[in-house]
């Protein structure tokens, strides 16, 4: 028997096989359990997620001796025929090739034979978007009463350019991106069975250059096990397909962190000398940020796109970094993305990007104000090396989401607004003098009428002195604060 690859060895036979898309399997399950089969079926999704695989299990559950069952026999006569594209009751059509109205009406003109073996007859339309609007048109009427015998399986990765006619007479599924963990787990499983040794992290690279394609992620085993035999390691991948280490990427937002420009912009260059994608290192920069705020949210997201050396190699620089502050930073990686796609020298934007976002660390937000005032210090960032202040503390730290061990039921901070109206509330007590001290020498009261003409007589005089106002203690905090200057 000539070789196989994996992506067509490793094909998902039954419906435990089908990995990461348990909202399509259990909704066809339950159909099966209750007898409730549709006629027209619709799967969307991204290449390589499982569309095709699961209209071949789906049509062997229904075909298969004593169908409709959910345990069918993989291995049997009608369902080896069903999983090869050779069964004469399940046909399979590229939409692609045979898009025209002349194919359609050829095919309307056997919807009325009945099937030679299985219990339907069932047409599988692959790519059906690229059927011309007049082949739609022509399978409209048999989409929507067709006889009881058959059944339309269709599989599209562009449901926009469907017409509405047709998808109104399809129940629709869509098949979502596997998830890196799934995929990484799938490919130590292959290399066990095949008997190559494939290093965790690896198998995470392959996982993650893959973007949620199954197949794209066996393709890419099959190559790195010529390549390399029968051990595989990160270097290997990063080597054969030019993605970046998670220890890189970890080492370049550090040195954002650190403010250390120039340990990013050497760590940039040495990347580009190897002919790496930096369009690609930018974004997997931006996406392991991104996973950084969301697990202060949400620590087991994170932990689920991201590896765990990730968060070892990034260590505890992240935890003196706030939420505004990380925004800031993906902003400006968001801007240095948008520059790159039509850029020439897309290093420049790079380099400029990690300048910009090391000094947006350094900006004093009005957050930072807010919360200076209240505890009646200074805003000033978190210096690289110095503890976390308590707003940071409180905001789920890198540590906490190694665990995964946040509570979700932290009572959320006072809004913006409310903590304006406290500080004015405020302002005049800070304003008023402190009461006077008693003094023996002091002199006694005055009466009332000389109280009013003391007061007449100094108020000029006060009037004449506006340097009175600077030293208030308020005006003196604003200033320290803003770093202002007085001008005459």
């Amino acid at each position: 028997m000539s070789y196989q690859v994996f992506a067509r060895k490793y094909r998902p036979r039954t419906f435990a096989d089908v990995l990461g898309q348990d909202h399509v399997v259990t909704t066809l399950r339950n159909a099966i359990t209750g007898d409730r089969l549709a006629h027209a079926y619709l799967f969307v999704g991204p290449r390589g997620t499982g569309k095709t695989s699961t209209a071949r299990i789906f049509a062997k559950a229904l075909n298969c001796t004593g169908g409709p069952k959910l345990d069918f026999d993989p291995d049997e006569d009608i369902c080896v025929e069903i999983a090869e594209g050779r069964s004469l009751d399940v046909l399979e059509i590229d939409g692609a090739s045979n898009n025209g109205v002349e194919q359609v009406r050829a095919l309307r003109d056997t919807v009325n034979y009945a099937p030679a073996h299985g219990h339907f007859k069932i047409y599988y339309i692959d790519e059906v978007h690229m059927l011309s609007t007049q082949a739609f048109n022509a399978l409209l009427k048999t989409l929507e009463e067709p006889p009881e015998h058959v059944k339309f399986f269709f599989a599209t990765t562009e449901p926009n350019k469907i017409l509405p006619t047709i998808l109104s007479r399809c129940q629709r599924f869509d098949l979502r991106p596997i998830p890196t963990d799934i995929i990484a787990g799938h490919l130590r499983h292959i290399a066990d069975e095949e008997g190559v040794t494939l290093e965790p992290s690896a198998a995470w690279a392959i996982a993650k250059g893959a973007d949620g394609g199954m197949r794209d992620a066996q393709s890419m085993l099959d190559q790195l096990v010529a390549f390399c035999g029968e051990a595989i390691t990160e270097q290997n991948v990063e080597d054969v397909f030019g993605f970046t280490s998670v220890e890189t990427v970890a080492t370049l937002a550090s040195s954002i962190f650190r403010r250390d420009i120039a340990q990013g912009i050497a760590l940039l260059q040495a990347e580009a000398d190897k002919g790496k994608d930096l369009s690609q290192l930018l974004s997997e920069l931006a996406g392991f940020l991104r996973a950084l705020l969301i697990g202060r949210l949400n620590p087991d997201v994170a932990s689920a796109e991201v590896p765990a050396d990730f968060w070892e190699n990034l260590g505890d620089h992240a935890e003196s970094i706030t939420g505004d502050h990380l925004l800031g930073v993906l902003d400006r990686l968001a801007d240095a993305d948008s520059r790159m796609r039509r850029a020439s020298n897309k290093q420049l934007h790079f380099e400029i990007a990690l300048i910009r976002a090391a000094q947006s660390l350094d900006e004093v937000r009005i957050s930072d104000v807010i919360k200076a005032l209240e505890r009646g210090a200074p805003p000033t960032p978190a210096a690289p090396d110095s503890p976390a202040p308590p707003a940071a503390k409180a905001a789920a730290p890198v540590k906490k989401m190694k665990k995964a061990a946040r509570s979700r039921n932290s009572p959320p901070e006072p809004d913006l607004e409310n903590r304006l109206e406290s500080l004015i509330e405020r302002a005049p007590e800070s304003r008023s003098d402190p009461a006077p001290s008693p003094d023996a020498s002091a002199p006694a009261p005055t009466p009332a009428k000389d109280v009013k003409s003391s007061a007449a007589a100094t108020a000029p005089a006060a009037e004449l002195k506006p340097a009175k106002f600077y030293e208030d203690p308020l005006v003196q905090e604003a200033l320290r604060i803003f770093e202002g200057k007085l001008k005459e």
